[in-house]
């Protein structure tokens, strides 16, 4: 009797020695378990199907929502700065009379701390004519020829030809695309013709004079490359009746976000009535309507990953509803309700985790070669992939942001986690003898 209790009491001894599953969250025994669910079996193909694509449409929720959001970023970021490279951020305009001191009030408003350079300028409308008769709208600026060279998109962007004829103030530069428009190179003459030209008893006849086509600038914003003309500024004054005054002075600043700033200033260096608006004015509908659209475009894609995150929940459920006899020994072998919910909150999250990592590698691989997979899907279609005549930009740019991308991938694993919760808790609450039972 003694040696049957000792023997009871060894036995006891053995099974307290023998290993249990550790009770502390997120154990080795977990993790080991949960990552042997995700392997696949031939019996559970399906399953294994279903995560599969919900692995894939996370990488490619992902991918989508970083290369769609950084090529938004670049074409904003390209648009402004041609914009801003080429008009001024703010442009004065006279209220009191015609502009002409814009030479003493162009020295004034450049010794302003904050402004880099003030630009006076005519402006007109002309119709451009060149070779067979073609015919084209165009906005003719007459600047100086110093200030001319201080606009550096245009004058260091000089495609054909040069600037010394321009500074000698004879010639005129045109855009590259508005030179294959009326087929005109460098050294061709280009016929002007503006409706506002001499009044005669019979009229108004429309003003029609030729200029040499000194040089060819390319900015890479398509709508300026076919539309301006640039014109000395004495031969502006004449060919638009404007001798001896300007229509506005242009000022590029250090800062073009500083225009509540420096208002102040100038109205005060002006020292007469005058008008100022800046970029953001002129630009506003168009900017608007490019942030309205960037928004919207994010939170379609974000449906994307949250398919994506649904094909999680229905794959987990489905791998639940297979391993109910495992969770039922797992459950007898000491494991805990909470261990079973953190083994399947672990397999779920894993495919969330793995496919928002892999998602951003193939978004930032795409985005630093997004030029380049745009000419080769041309070459390949034999089409134009973003043309430049619909969307402004000569190339597709490509403008990562990184608070963006953290957004995304946090919103990614938010929702991959919130989708495992429920099948996880579904597998922690099942009963270990019904489980067993049913078998």
């Amino acid at each position: 009797m003694v040696s049957e209790t000792a023997d009871a009491g060894t036995a006891a001894e053995e099974r307290d020695e023998a290993p249990r599953p550790s009770a502390r969250p997120f154990s080795t025994f977990e993790r080991m378990v949960a990552l042997r669910y995700l392997q696949p079996r031939r019996k559970e193909a399906f399953i294994s199907v279903i995560a599969i694509f919900s692995f894939i449409g996370i990488v490619l929720g992902v991918a989508t929502l970083i290369i769609v959001m950084a090529v938004m970023n670049g074409f904003r970021t390209e648009l402004i700065t041609r914009i801003l490279g080429i008009n001024g951020h703010m442009i004065v305009q006279p209220i009191d009379g015609v502009l002409d001191n814009y030479a003493d009030l162009a020295n004034r408003f450049s010794k302003i701390p904050g402004v880099r350079e003030a630009i006076p300028l005519v402006e007109g409308q002309t119709l451009a004519s060149g070779k067979a008769g073609a015919g084209t709208g165009a906005l003719v600026r007459g600047v100086r020829a110093d200030d001319f060279g201080k606009l550096k998109m245009v004058a260091d962007n000089i495609r054909q030809g040069d600037l010394i004829p321009f500074a000698a103030g004879e010639g005129v530069a045109i855009g590259t695309r508005m030179a294959e428009q009326l087929g005109l190179s460098a050294g061709d003459t280009i016929t002007l013709i503006s409706p506002e030209g001499d009044v005669t008893p019979l009229g108004v006849n429309p003003r029609v004079k030729s200029y040499k086509v000194s040089a060819i600038f390319e900015i890479g914003m398509s709508e300026y490359d076919a539309s301006i003309i640039f014109m000395p500024f004495e031969e502006a004054q004449l060919y638009f009746n404007a001798e001896g005054i300007a229509q506005s002075i242009e000022l590029f600043l250090d800062h073009p976000e500083a225009i509540d700033e420096m208002r102040p200033l100038i109205e005060q260096s002006a020292e007469r009535q005058i008008f100022i608006t800046d970029w953001r004015q002129r630009n506003r509908t168009f900017f608007s309507a490019l942030s309205v659209e960037r928004n919207v475009m994010f939170m379609i894609l974000t449906l994307i990953v949250l398919v994506a995150a649904l094909n999680i929940i229905s794959g987990l459920i489905m791998l639940v509803k297979s391993k109910g006899p495992d969770i039922a020994i797992l459950r007898t072998m000491g494991a805990t309700s909470g261990a079973i919910m953190r083994i399947f909150f672990m397999t779920g999250a894993t495919i969330g985790i793995v496919g928002t990592f892999a998602g951003v590698i193939l978004g930032v691989i795409v985005c630093l070669n997004v030029e380049s997979i745009r000419q080769f899907f041309s070459w390949l279609s034999g089409t134009t992939i973003f043309n430049p005549e619909l969307y402004f930009l000569s190339q597709l740019p490509a403008e990562m942001n990184l608070s963006e991308t953290v957004t995304v991938v946090v919103m990614t694993l938010t929702l991959s986690f919130i989708a495992t919760i429920l099948p996880a808790w579904r597998a922690s609450t099942i009963d270990p003898v019904q489980a067993l039972r049913y078998e």
